[in-house]
């Protein structure tokens, strides 16, 4: 009766065991990144923060991968750094916490478990959640987003809709993995994402007049949506808060983050059906 009970478990679990060779488990860990209007260069590699993930894959085929995961991650970008002195001069900075949820498919150009490696490239979807933030002269935090700096949901300036702190975005990128045996790949990719908003930064558009933004959200509103006049760096005079309609930011583009680092997954089960195939010593025609 026993040998007939451990018989049944065997052939409920086989099935599940080689279901699960084809799941793998594993991290992220990296640096995180940011494009905006706070960023004289593209990405100002001075502001790198790091990065940390989780994430589940399954294998369809030998060529595709699907991905789901999680990633977390810093961003940040101030004027105090740039070269130009007209961005100095704004003296604007923030900061913001990002929560990453990603599904993603991978194409693999190679058979890894034939090669033991592939370059890939991937693309997908993602729901991210962000709040940018700054620091004031004492070193204290200030949301920045409840100030409406620029006049966002206030009836003068109806166009400007006060933006989400958890959008879409499109993540999409390249990177190789290797397989290190038959149960761990570690792998290498740069990831982008294409955000639909310019507000990562809380910069996009033009400066508000200074009295209505006073009279609608205060004089903290008015400090951090210009911060010219607190500038002490040699070569650059205090300014005044700029006339109503005066650029502030661009809204030509969108702000953008991206996540690079090294991924580190488990295959469940051990060597699935395709490492198998690889050590076949059956002939191939």
């Amino acid at each position: 009766m026993k040998k007939i009970k451990w018989l049944l478990l065997f052939t409920f679990l086989a099935p599940l065991s080689a279901f699960s060779q084809d799941w793998h488990i594993g991290g992220f860990a990296g640096i995180t990144n940011y494009s905006g209007d706070l960023a004289q260069s593209r990405v100002d590699m001075r502001y790198t923060r790091p990065a940390l993930g989780l994430m589940v894959k399954r294998d369809i085929n030998r060529y595709l991968t699907l991905r789901a995961g999680l990633n977390w991650g810093h961003i940040a970008g101030a004027d105090s750094t740039n070269e130009s002195k007209v961005l100095v001069s704004r003296n604007l900075s923030f900061r913001s916490v990002i929560w990453d949820g990603h599904f993603i498919a991978e194409f693999n150009f190679l058979d890894i478990y034939d090669r033991g490696f592939t370059p890939y490239v991937f693309g997908g979807v993602a729901l991210f959640q962000f709040y940018p933030t700054t620091k004031d002269s004492l070193g204290n935090t200030v949301t920045l987003r409840r100030l409406s700096t620029e006049g966002q949901n206030t009836p003068e300036y109806p166009e400007r809709r006060q933006y989400a702190l958890h959008q879409i975005s499109l993540p999409f990128g390249a990177g190789v993995k290797v397989m290190l045996n038959d149960t761990w790949t570690l792998g290498l990719e740069i990831g982008f994402r294409k955000t639909f908003t310019d507000y990562l930064d809380d910069v996009s558009k033009t400066y508000v007049d200074q009295r209505y933004l006073l009279s609608l959200a205060g004089q903290k509103a008015v400090d951090f949506a210009y911060r010219g006049d607190e500038v002490h760096t040699k070569g650059i005079t205090p300014g005044t808060y700029p006339a109503d309609g005066t650029q502030r930011g661009s809204d030509a583009h969108n702000d953008w983050y991206i996540f690079s680092g090294l991924t580190l997954t488990y295959r469940l089960g051990g060597g699935g059906m395709y490492g198998k195939q690889k050590f076949s010593t059956c002939p191939k025609y």
